[in-house]
């Protein structure tokens, strides 16, 4: 019962800080949110990388063979990007939002399915161990900072008052617990299964940090201060490396 608590919290924590954060953010002037927001995705890209590439796959190599773990991350690399071409799995940011009133069903549907799978995610870490389950969390929250600004202004420029815009946000966040929990009672049936999602959840993070936030950053879209996203995504990297 304790590790089902402590993944299904996590998980809310991944979903609901994201949220509360961004909620926060729109708070402030548009110039200082212009600024914010950018930094918030370097730190995020850090984030990603490092739990990915420090945690989630070297645990998912250690329990299954190197061929089986890389063919799962290419698999999955693979299926994030069909996913996006059906507008499943989108980061949209306050700069690239296309904020009309046909965004809105394909955002919110696109937001809870991504939270479900960051729920899953948050789950099986949490499985492994406590302490790659709290990186995890911290990870998915970072990167749904930003990915959260951009889908509440789609759905501000669309018409929607900010407390309805904060509603549905919220039911969309909350997908993350329906997630944790079907992820906790797959694996507790079929464990062997595991270490694949583990491989399968550094492809998804990889996934967003390299072609959805990365790319932003070279456009100059972002943040102009090349030194300044070199130092954030340090910190965030370095957050993996600490917990």
């Amino acid at each position: 019962m304790s590790i089902f608590l402590i993944a299904v919290g996590l998980s809310l924590l991944g979903g609901f800080g994201g949220l509360l954060v961004a909620s926060g953010v729109l708070l402030i002037s548009d110039a200082t949110r212009a600024k914010l927001v950018p930094w918030l995705v370097s730190y995020a890209v850090g984030a990603l990388l490092g739990v990915s590439l420090l945690a989630l796959l070297p645990t998912s190599l250690a329990q299954l063979p190197a061929e089986r773990v890389f063919m799962t991350l290419l698999v999955g690399i693979l299926l994030f990007f069909v996913l996006e071409k059906l507008v499943l799995w989108r980061h949209c940011h306050i700069h690239d939002c296309e904020v009309h009133e046909s965004s809105v069903l394909p955002v919110l549907v696109g937001d809870a399915f991504h939270n479900f799978v960051d729920g899953a995610v948050v789950a099986a870490a949490v499985m492994t161990s406590v302490p790659l389950g709290i990186s995890t969390a911290l990870a998915v929250a970072a990167h749904e900072i930003p990915q959260e600004v951009g889908d509440f202004a789609i759905l501000l420029n669309a018409g929607y008052s900010r407390r309805k815009a904060l509603l549905l946000n919220l039911l969309s966040s909350a997908a993350s617990a329906v997630g944790a929990i079907a992820a906790l009672v797959a694996f507790d049936t079929v464990p062997r299964l595991l270490p694949y999602f583990l491989a399968m959840a550094a492809a998804s993070f990889l996934y967003v940090a390299m072609a959805d936030l990365i790319p932003g950053l070279h456009r100059g879209r972002t943040d102009a201060s090349s030194m300044r996203q070199i130092l954030l995504i340090a910190a965030g990297i370095g957050t993996m490396l600490v917990l």
